[in-house]
């Protein structure tokens, strides 16, 4: 069966195949156009240090010209200085253009690693609970840290520095075309044949770091996994079971990431090497032209200093492209996001103003499945929901209790039957109309970095003092959070609030204004027996005039509900007070039976404190 909670577990993310994996091919060119939507934004500035770097590279590239008309003055009285200055001009122009291209580039880098992560918080905060609940947590994490630095480098100096490396190799070989057109010949064999040598390792430096990230995007998720359930894994003793999975990621990782720097280093060597093995064939075959007379020496001595420019911009063509290529693995990473749908894109009309229809909510033979589920969660449901009054939901695990409160909250779409709000079908109104009247109380309550006062205002930010007091007076925590030296401002922490407490900052969160519709997933499950009865009065005098619903785990809850309704397998199979159902509906009477609830003197006497799940 199908459990409410937990549907469909998420196919576990396939680790390395024994075939070799960089043999994979990337698409590339998809993940370049990934990295050109995050530059267009500050394109004209990248454009600015683009011509930045054109001015550093033509100061670079007079220079060898200059020293040539330094070694031709030579012997020449005063003919020296005008040249000498020159080149002191052209060395210090090229050190301001490269100083401000640095700050420049340094900027865009920065403001492109926040654009890329505003999108992707915004994608993972905003988007649908179906798009995200199998994502771990902890690969969400790595996509927002360090996938987004890896996009910096690509799209601001590697990017910028590739071209105007190339510029560079481009001119320098123009001008040494101009000098010698022989030596040019022998020096563009010499670049060809590293060319072809580096080209061929580059796509594999891009899946090495593509392997890598993905096994630092899974070491993540099990790192996360392991830090909230750190109590049970001390307690199972499971700390070396969880070390060494977190090691076999940081492993695989590891040995892609030092594959991908091997090839990188082979790259760099291969394109390094050959430009000096190509020097040296330069300075023979100029030592002899100049020996037959066909070629002037400080004409050689220009293009050697020319072809001692050529090594930079090889070498560092070689290694931009390797960080393209693991700025391409994260843009990758960064594209599978785009298949989260925005709950903001889902609009429509608000819930109409006042209690114009008969429920506050119905279903209407309700149908629905979780992705890649085999059967529903939810089978032909039909209910009604009053506007007031306390119901209870109970049911075997895998009933349908989470889902038809994930269907209220708009957590999910029904794929056949309709859902209804104050008579208005689901459909046609916004998901932030619907929640707004909602207050929801999940059985592990989660609270949020920060301090009590923004957990009690996070539905409204603007709830005054008297209200976040009144909501911790109603859950009996006002002493406690009176006693804190920094009072309402207090950070949550575990050691300040106990599992209970925590609970209860969750409930009072949800009442410090008053919700027409309040769901608790039995938000007194961790409660003691005073403080539970204190927010049961709570609710009983909310229920007055709200509706509130419970899944009910414990006794206490679905004794005192106005309303039991019992599911089984995503459908009503009883409703009534816990005496009727007692007397009419098998399911509840066994799980009664289960528990041994027997009646005593016309009232039920409870011999163990909770219902099944």
């Amino acid at each position: 069966m199908i459990t409410a909670q937990n549907p469909s577990a998420p196919a576990a993310t396939p680790g390395p195949s024994a075939a070799d994996p960089l043999s994979t091919p990337m698409p590339r060119w998809a993940n370049i156009r990934t990295l050109w939507f995050f530059v267009r934004p500050f394109r004209a500035r990248l454009a600015l240090g683009f011509l930045l770097g054109l001015g550093t590279t033509a100061a670079a590239l007079a220079a060898p010209l200059v020293t040539k008309q330094i070694l031709d003055s030579v012997g020449v009285p005063g003919d020296a200085v005008r040249p000498v200055v020159l080149l002191l001009g052209l060395v210090l122009l090229g050190a301001g253009f490269g100083f401000t291209q640095a700050v420049l580039l340094g900027n865009v880098a920065e403001d492109v690693v926040f654009s890329v992560r505003s999108v992707l918080v915004g994608r993972f905060f905003r988007g649908r609970v179906a798009d995200l609940q199998f994502r771990p947590t902890g690969e969400v994490v790595t996509r927002v840290t360090s996938d987004t630095v890896l996009l910096r480098e690509a799209t601001s100096s590697a990017l910028v520095n590739l071209v105007n490396e190339v510029i560079a190799l481009i001119g320098a070989l123009a001008l040494m075309a101009i000098l010698d057109l022989t030596l040019f010949l022998v020096t563009l064999a010499c670049i060809a044949v590293v060319g072809v040598l580096a080209g061929r390792l580059m796509p594999r430096i891009g899946t090495a770091q593509r392997l890598a990230q993905e096994a630092v995007g899974r070491l993540g998720g099990i790192l996360e996994g392991g830090a909230r359930a750190v109590r049970t894994m001390k307690a199972a003793r499971a700390e070396a079971t969880e070390e060494r999975r977190v090691l076999d990621e940081a492993r695989e990782s590891m040995r892609y990431g030092k594959r991908a720097n091997r090839t990188e280093a082979l790259a760099w060597t291969i394109a390094s090497t050959g430009i000096q093995f190509g020097i040296l064939v330069i300075l023979s075959v100029g030592a002899w032209r100049i020996g037959a007379g066909w070629l002037e020496v400080s004409t050689l001595v220009a293009f050697l200093l020319y072809a001692f420019q050529l090594v930079e911009p090889v070498s560092s063509i070689t290694m931009y492209v390797a960080e393209l290529q693991a700025g391409s693995a994260a843009a990758a990473r960064i594209r599978e996001t785009e298949d989260i749908t925005a709950e903001d894109t889902i609009t429509g009309s608000d819930v109409p103003r006042g209690r114009t229809g008969a429920a506050a909510l119905s279903f209407e033979g309700v149908t629905f499945t979780y992705p890649g589920a085999r059967h529903p969660a939810i089978d032909d449901l039909t209910l009604s929901l009053p506007w007031r009054g306390r119901l209870a939901v109970v049911g075997p695990s895998g009933a349908g209790k989470t889902s038809l409160f994930s269907l209220i909250l708009g957590f999910y779409r029904p794929e056949s039957g309709t859902i209804r709000m104050n008579d208005t079908d689901y459909a046609s109104l916004s998901l932030g109309s619907i929640r707004q009247r909602i207050a929801y109380v999940e059985q592990d309550t989660p609270l949020l970095a920060g301090s009590i006062r923004y957990n009690l205002a996070y539905r409204f930010p603007d709830a005054s003092e008297d209200e976040l007091w009144d909501a911790l007076d109603a859950v009996r925590l006002r002493e406690l959070v009176e006693s804190f030296p920094a009072g309402l401002d207090e950070p949550v922490s575990p050691t300040s609030l106990s599992g209970g407490q925590r609970q209860r900052i969750g409930v009072a969160r949800a009442i410090v204004r008053r919700p027409e519709v309040l769901l608790l997933d039995e938000a007194t499950a961790q409660l003691d027996g005073l403080t539970e009865a204190a927010i049961n009065g709570v609710v009983d005098r909310i229920s007055a005039d709200t509706l509130v619903v419970t899944i009910a785990h414990r006794l206490s809850t679905v004794v005192d509900a106005d309303r039991i309704v019992v599911v089984d397998r995503g459908r009503v199979v009883g409703t009534g007070t816990h005496r009727e159902l007692l007397v009419t509906s098998p399911l509840y009477a066994q799980l009664v039976r289960a528990l041994r609830i027997e009646p005593a003197s016309g009232a039920d006497r409870a011999v163990m404190p909770r219902l099944a799940e």
